[in-house]
């Protein structure tokens, strides 16, 4: 292990003493260098050559024991064979040293002798004496001595340095720290004999070279660490190293571990109170030592394990020292900041300004972690009430990346700040955009009006006066928009209000036009394909995906999801793994999905640490009530409905979501006049806030739903109306629905029109469950109208869709008991034809004409869609027949539409 000089010189001095020429060897070298292991091998190298050994170790305890290494010498001789001098009157006579030292010499003349001594500078004055003697007057003798001595530890006196050194057969080793290639033989070499279990090696160069050290990390590797860890076997040699370094290297370490990476000669000089000198002999024994590189530790776990050795009020001392020096002279703030970080609550006049300017830096570096830790003590500081809600404000923004109530609480103090009146204009403006960013619309706004008020006092210069009344569009420059087409007046169709202005409080949760030619999808995914999550992003990352999801549907945005989610994991982020797990869970209900949406949004929550009082989480649990209802658990909605409501939420995005979810809830449990409340004061919201868009919240369907169930129809047609006047049903999605509900007004006749226009918008929306329902109704009114054949179909396929999203409740309407209409087991296949081979067997012609025959659509209804003969149809079904091995059109399965679009009805 590079030691291959070190032994050769070792075992030439062995085999001296063993021909009768006495040699004396001192090994020198830093703490954990391995000179204790070439005393081992010189000992062992003896012993096997018949010598005796004679072994001793000094000790910092025993240093002033007289006689304690010399009796350890003793003790290692054949009993009788050498006297013991502690016996005499008066050890420190030249006669009792003469009479042991001819005792050696007459020992050796029968068997050689190899003296062993340890740690030679902790040796007790007494037993030096000895030892010198015996040096002084080994001539011609088998005698080898050999000794280590710390090079960073030599005692005061240097007498019996000089005194060895004097003699001819004095040699002296240096054990050096082992060369890098040494280090990467030995690694090599040890983790060749553990099993392969794909980690990464150790990381070597943290011990130095120092042999101690790389063994300890070795064995903590072998233990199964991947890296060092406080208390492992790093750390405690690590430890063990300092302590026999002596005092004022370990005193060293603790200033150093201190400074960080703050760490120099200079600063450590001042912290120390010592020389200069003093330190330089410090830093190169914990240098050799292999634990300092300069003035810096070599692992980060050293230097939190010599933290944590320290006395607390020792440390937090030391810390406000160093932060003290740090500021005087001009270091980072993020140094200095550290310091006080590792202080805690400090008086110093300097420290809020320091820890703020650091939070700022720390934000713009990423770190940020440290950034809301140096927030959160500046708030603790000697700060006013608008610092202390500027930190506030900026540490929400921080925390909603790893915990979204936690953020949602820390503008609890700013909000109050604001009420009073004492919120000056700098800081209202980051404050609305984080509560636009949180969906806290109303308070937002309150914000921005105090904000606006402001500006136009000073503009008449006047004193500010934050009251009501201003304007709240002012101040939204700033907020992070994606690119994409917003709303505007000249969209609105006849008889549509549409606010003249969208920017405001609730500009950020806009949803953009809707074009056929899914240019608002388009522009929303050129803007994600570019962007990183960030603190920056995430927010517009965000509003782009919900875009999306609103304009093209759950298709193209679940995607998305999943990769910002997989983005967000990556980054160690739960607040935006929170974020786009509720995304994914609604696109997964927009889609139908309602089990999966049920999931995820459950999965979503589970990441909240805390729910109660969460603005936010209220929202995410709308997804799970609505999926609920939707799937007939109602035991479950009304679970998370008990819960309490958080204060703000009524006024939030979130706030509208929870109402939709609720009213979904009394809709299905026949409480109508609580669903038309909750769905009338979504609509509030919305029209007060710039926001009425069906895209966004369609709350005219349930509010007419409710209304047609309470036998206010005329109210409930002018709420359809409406929906359909707006520029948003030309979404395929909102249209399909509001026809559905439409139909509810309607007579048969017309109901079979509407409802089958309303089946074809809705499957090319993606949404298989308001298919489903939109189905159930339209076999309700074939049958109404007498064509019971085509009912059935329909309610088969309207049966099947139900099943495959999980709504049961919806199963059992459209055919109560369990089999279902014409009896779908959960393996129905088609005359035996798998559905894998369906593909393969129907040309696309044939699949378009039997989607088209199992939505209910007669043969001429079929041949108007696709712009052929009745002829063609028929020859299409007659050839579909044969395929599948059945015999009429009632027996075509509801499953087909698994096969593909069956175009436009």
């Amino acid at each position: 292990m590079d030691r291959e000089r070190e032994l050769a010189v070792l075992d030439s001095a062995l085999a001296d003493s063993l021909q009768g020429t006495p040699r004396i060897v001192l090994i020198e070298g830093a703490v954990g260098c391995g000179k204790s292991e070439l005393v081992e091998t010189v000992a062992e190298r003896a012993a096997a050559s018949g010598a005796m050994v004679l072994r001793a170790i000094g000790t910092a305890v025993e240093h002033d024991l007289p006689l304690g290494v010399l009796g350890q010498l003793l003790a290692a001789a054949p009993a009788g064979s050498l006297p013991d001098p502690a016996g005499a009157p008066d050890p420190s006579r030249i006669d009792v040293m003469q009479s042991l030292c001819a005792a050696v010499h007459r020992l050796a003349e029968t068997t050689p002798a190899v003296i062993c001594i340890d740690d030679l500078h902790h040796i007790d004055d007494l037993s030096c004496q000895y030892l010198l003697h015996l040096v002084r007057r080994t001539r011609a003798a088998r005698v080898l001595l050999v000794c280590t001595e710390s090079v960073h530890e030599r005692g005061d006196d240097p007498v019996y340095g000089t005194e060895l050194l004097r003699q001819r057969s004095f040699v002296r080793i240096r054990a050096e720290r082992l060369r890098p290639e040494a280090v990467d033989r030995l690694v090599r070499t040890e983790l060749a004999a553990s099993p392969a279990d794909g980690r990464t090696p150790p990381p070597a160069d943290a011990a130095g070279g120092n042999p101690l050290l790389l063994r300890a990390l070795i064995e903590e590797h072998r233990a199964g660490g991947r890296a060092p860890e406080l208390g492992g076997a790093f750390t405690q040699a690590v430890l063990a190293c300092l302590t026999r370094c002596g005092p004022l290297a370990r005193r060293l370490a603790e200033v150093v571990a201190v400074l960080g990476e703050l760490g120099s000669r200079e600063l450590a000089v001042r912290l120390l109170g010592g020389t200069d000198g003093a330190v330089v002999r410090g830093s190169a024994t914990l240098g050799a030592a292999g634990i300092l590189d300069g003035y810096r530790f070599r692992h980060p776990v050293a230097r939190q394990a010599v933290l944590d050795r320290m006395d607390p009020d020792d440390r937090a001392a030391l810390h406000r020292r160093a932060a003290e020096l740090a500021y005087q002279d001009g270091a980072p703030t993020t140094a200095v900041a550290a310091q006080l970080l590792a202080v805690g609550p400090t008086e110093l006049p300097w420290a809020v300004a320091v820890l703020s300017t650091a939070a700022e830096q720390l934000l713009a570096d990423g770190a940020t972690d440290r950034a809301a830790a140096c927030l959160e003590l500046a708030h603790r500081g000697r700060a006013d009430d608008e610092q202390r809600a500027q930190f506030r404000t900026m540490l929400a923004a921080i925390t909603w990346r790893t915990n979204p109530s936690a953020a949602e609480r820390s503008l609890a103090g700013p909000l109050e700040t604001l009420r009073a009146g004492r919120l000056g204009p700098a800081r209202l403006g980051p404050l609305a955009r984080l509560l636009t960013e949180q969906g806290r619309i109303d308070e937002a706004g309150q914000a921005l009006e105090r904000l606006a008020a402001a500006r136009e006092a000073e503009r008449a210069g006047q004193p500010a006066r934050l009251g009501r009344g201003a304007d709240p569009l002012d101040g939204l420059s700033a907020f992070p928009r994606w690119a994409g087409p917003a709303p505007s007046a000249a969209g609105a169709r006849p008889g549509e209000t549409l606010p003249a202005r969208t920017q405001g409080p609730a500009t950020l949760w806009a949803v953009p036009e809707y074009t056929a030619d899914g240019a608002a999808g388009a522009a929303a995914e050129t803007f994600l394909r570019g962007a990183t999550l960030g603190d920056g992003t995430a927010a517009p990352i965000v509003q782009a995906v919900r875009a999306l999801l609103a304009t093209d549907g759950p298709a193209r945005a679940l995607p998305w999801c999943q990769v910002f989610l997989e983005e967000a994991v990556r980054r160690g982020a739960p607040g935006w793994q929170t974020t786009f797990t509720a995304l994914h869970a609604e696109a997964l209900l927009r889609q139908g999905d309602l089990a999966g949406a049920q999931r995820r949004a459950e999965a979503a929550l589970a990441l909240l640490p805390e729910r109660g009082g969460s603005v936010y989480a209220g929202g995410v649990a709308a997804t799970l009530i609505r999926a609920a209802t939707a799937a007939g658990r109602h035991d479950t909605a009304a679970r998370e409905l008990g819960r309490p409501l958080p204060e703000g939420l009524t006024g939030s995005i979130h706030g509208l979501a929870h109402l939709r979810a609720r009213g979904e809830y009394h809709l299905a449990t026949h409480r109508f006049h609580a669903a038309l409340g909750d769905f009338l004061d979504i609509g509030r919201s919305l029209k007060r806030w710039g926001l009425d868009r069906p895209l966004l919240m369609p709350w005219r369907s349930g509010a007419a739903e409710a209304l047609i169930r309470l036998g206010e129809v005329p109210q409930a047609a002018r709420l359809i109306a409406e929906q359909l006047a707006h520029r948003d049903a030309a979404h395929p999605w909102i249209c399909g629905l509001t026809l559905r509900v439409r139909a509810g007004l309607c007579e048969p006749r017309e109901r079979h029109a509407l409802l089958a226009r309303a089946v074809d918008e809705l499957h090319e929306a993606e949404d298989r469950y308001e298919l489903a329902r939109t189905l159930a109704d339209f076999a309700r009114v074939l049958k109404e109208l007498g064509d019971t054949n085509r009912a059935g179909m329909v309610g088969r396929r309207a049966w099947q869709l139900a099943k495959e999203c999980g709504a049961q409740a919806l199963c059992e309407q459209i055919a109560p008991g369990p089999g279902g209409p014409g009896g779908p087991s959960e393996d129905t296949r088609c005359g035996g034809v798998d559905f894998a081979e369906l593909h393969a067997r129907l040309s696309d012609s044939e699949k378009r004409v039997a989607m088209l025959a199992v939505h209910g659509h007669t043969n001429r209804e079929i041949a108007m869609k696709l712009y052929i003969t009745v002829s063609t149809v028929e020859q299409h079904l007659t050839r579909v027949y044969r395929k599948l091995n059945i015999t009429c059109r009632r027996e075509l399965p509801a499953e087909l539409h698994l096969l593909g679009s069956g175009g436009r009805v």
